[in-house]
């Protein structure tokens, strides 16, 4: 995994990181922290990612807000409050994660933007790509890995 670069026309690039590998980062680097940027309507229904099994907390903060599906405006500040008051730091390696990856990149992007050099983007998110039948989390994704997930 390299570091989030700068690319042609001056665009960051980040890493996509498989779930698996993403758990073995979290378990193997005591400063590698997840965040989840999908919507609270998400964390109730669908679940979320259980890092308590490795002794660390999930960080939720939401990308876009629910019903309106606009990006907060806040995000990138409640995001650097969140990751000041638990003692992550600028170079610590960040992944975030949302339903199936493109929220999560572009929450990447922002915080890159925010001078976060090692964010990646988790590859598949929790609930990975649409099956054949048009439906999510069979076929890619935290929860079909058989990653540690709850539901409230």
């Amino acid at each position: 995994m390299g570091l989030s670069t700068v690319g042609a026309g001056g665009s960051v690039v980040l890493d996509d990181v498989s779930v698996e590998r993403v758990w073995d980062r979290l378990k193997s680097d005591p400063k590698a922290v997840l965040v989840d940027v999908r919507t609270k309507a998400e964390w109730s229904f669908v679940g979320v990612p259980d890092l308590t099994p490795i002794g660390k907390q999930l960080h939720l903060v939401e990308w876009q807000t629910f019903p309106a599906g606009q990006v907060d405006p806040q995000f990138a500040d409640k995001l650097m409050s969140a990751l000041e008051a638990a003692s992550v730091g600028r170079d610590d390696e960040i992944f975030f994660i949302c339903r199936s990856g493109g929220r999560s990149m572009s929450a990447a992007r922002a915080m890159t933007a925010n001078g976060y050099s090692r964010c990646r983007n988790v590859a598949d998110g929790f609930e990975g790509p649409l099956d054949p039948r048009r439906h999510r989390g069979g076929s890619g994704g935290w929860k079909a890995a058989g990653l540690p997930w709850a539901q409230s």
